[in-house]
């Protein structure tokens, strides 16, 4: 799944790729809110992206629908 992440007074929102379960992902959001701290998020490659909790705007969660290979050819 994916998580498209807003972040106040920025321009362009993050991308993360992860295997979490939307809820255990707003879990983590509020408990980092809730103690005032940094949320983090790991991809399915472990990196993780840190943004303070109090800083999150949105969470956008989409499904993964698989990634197409080549350039629209074929049938």
């Amino acid at each position: 799944m994916e998580v498209k992440i807003g972040v106040q007074n920025a321009s362009r929102e993050l991308s993360v790729e992860t295997d979490a379960a939307p809820e255990e992902v707003l879990g983590e959001l509020n408990t980092a809110i809730e103690k005032e701290t940094v949320f983090t998020l790991s991809d399915a490659k472990g990196r993780t992206v840190a943004v303070p909790a109090d800083k999150v705007a949105y969470l956008y969660f989409t499904s993964d629908s698989g990634r197409k290979v080549g350039f629209g050819i074929g049938g």
